[in-house]
């Protein structure tokens, strides 16, 4: 028996091995054919058939290396335990992209895995928050989860506990996010059937580092210490369950949010101070870009008509003149015209009012804020400075703006909607990290307002 050490099998190894046997697939059928004919032979003598085998079994080849490329995306998805650090979404998208994969090469297996180890901080954290997000408004809030900010609540609901499937995901998804960040295990399917065990016999589940019972392959049941998650679980007759978290559980749940969320200036809130109008027009200057998927979800939720929508044969649609107010280097404006619709920017800042004109747009240079507002636009669609709830006023005076019946989607900090409640209409959630390629992981959303018509 030789006494060398296996080395791992890196992302190459498994993109040869993949490609080897892709390429020896025809051979492989060829020899099972001939396996199955030489197995028939050898039940009959001199060919005399009595009960017949069955229909010969036959394999496409396409079907077989259809398979294999999925293995191989499977394999090196396991192999870099992507399953640790990506989040709950991402391992969803992963299963729904393997169902037809693209070809296993190395700059594919780079452009879809390489983030996750340039920036595996990020991914933790955002893990984390997309766990959070929909279990309280608290945890969509950048001023509640700041560090040193006191108010996250020590518990959250969990609809459907006792019957619903669903809800067990979502505590497998929370405790693993909270695992991830903590360096501990994932949770073993025998905590959830402890805690269930513990309800069952009346009582809050704890799971404070238990000796449970669970199934080791090739070792079968032996007994096991789990990790101490700091988490009871309350159940209650209508089928809910109260997750409560204990002190240092939801010190690590806020740092980790904090840390994701950051201290960044444009949702930084200045308590008890008016900021003068150079200060104010100062920060009107902070400038986050907006992301593609950005601007196309407001520009779905505002309505704007998408030629892509409309039959190829028959008439296109309206033609609209769409509003970008601070619209920075015209990232929405691009996506406007794409559209086929009129648009005009007003850009305070020189640098990128010329940005956005070099690219042929139509750009005002000065502060949006004191334009005379005159309703000429059907729809408005804008990214405002954040600062504090400096935003507000931007949107006001953009709504002066629209056409009676016209429509305003505004792209804003999720504490405009969970915490301050200025502006009335309607309010949709952004996915957790929208901003993250313009440098920024404040929470946001988008607020819909339709100005009545005459």
């Amino acid at each position: 028996m030789s006494g060398a050490v296996a080395l791992p099998r890196t992302v190459a190894d498994l993109v040869e091995e993949h490609d080897r046997k892709a390429a020896a697939i025809e051979e492989e059928i060829a020899a099972f054919e001939a396996a199955w004919t030489r197995l028939d032979m050898a039940t009959t003598v001199l060919g005399t058939v009595v009960e017949s085998l069955g229909g010969r079994p036959h394999f496409h080849a396409s079907a077989l290396r259809k398979n294999l490329l999925k293995s191989g995306w499977k394999a090196i998805y396991n192999r870099l335990q992507i399953d640790r650090i990506a989040s709950a979404k991402d391992k969803q998208l992963f299963e729904r992209a393997i169902a037809d994969p693209p070809p296993l090469t190395i700059d594919n297996a780079k452009a879809t895995f390489g983030d996750y180890f340039v920036r595996p901080r990020y991914h933790i954290l955002r893990a984390l928050a997309e766990a959070f997000v929909d279990l309280d408004p608290a945890y969509k809030s950048h001023s509640k989860v700041r560090i040193g900010v006191q108010g996250l609540p020590k518990r959250v609901i969990l609809k459907g506990w006792g019957y619903s499937g669903w809800s067990k995901d979502k505590f497998r998804d929370i405790c693993n996010a909270l695992a991830t960040y903590q360096g501990k295990l994932h949770i073993e399917w025998c905590e959830i059937q402890d805690v269930e065990a513990q309800h069952r016999a009346g009582e809050d589940a704890v799971m404070n580092g238990r000796k449970l019972k669970r199934y080791a392959a090739g070792a079968g049941e032996q007994e096991w210490i789990a990790p101490d998650r700091g988490i009871t679980v309350r159940g209650f007759a209508n089928g809910n369950a109260h997750i409560i978290f204990d002190k240092w559980t939801l010190i690590d749940i806020n740092k980790a949010l904090a840390e994701f969320y950051g201290e960044v200036l444009p949702d930084a809130e200045e308590e008890d101070v008016k900021p003068s109008a150079s200060t104010a027009v100062s920060k009107d200057l902070q400038f986050y870009w907006t992301p593609p998927e950005v601007v196309d979800a407001a520009l779905e939720f505002a309505g704007v008509p998408n030629p892509a929508n409309y039959s190829r044969y028959g008439a296109g649609p309206p033609c609209c003149r769409v509003l970008e107010p601070s619209c920075g280097d015209g990232r929405i404006l691009d996506a406007v015209r794409a559209r086929g619709h009129r648009a005009l920017g007003i850009e305070y800042h020189p640098g990128r009012a010329a940005e956005a004109k070099a690219k042929g747009h139509n750009v005002l240079t000065g502060n949006f804020l004191e334009q005379p507002a005159t309703p000429d636009f059907d729809y408005v669609v804008m990214n405002p400075p954040f600062y504090g709830r400096h935003y507000a006023k931007h949107v006001r005076h953009a709504e002066k703006f629209l056409k009676p019946g016209g429509t305003l989607v505004s792209i804003l900090p999720a504490t405009a909607h969970y915490d301050h409640g200025e502006l009335k209409g309607e309010w949709r959630d952004l996915p957790v990290g929208s901003f993250s390629a313009a440098g920024t992981n404040v929470p946001t959303g988008l607020l819909r307002i339709t100005r009545r018509a005459a």
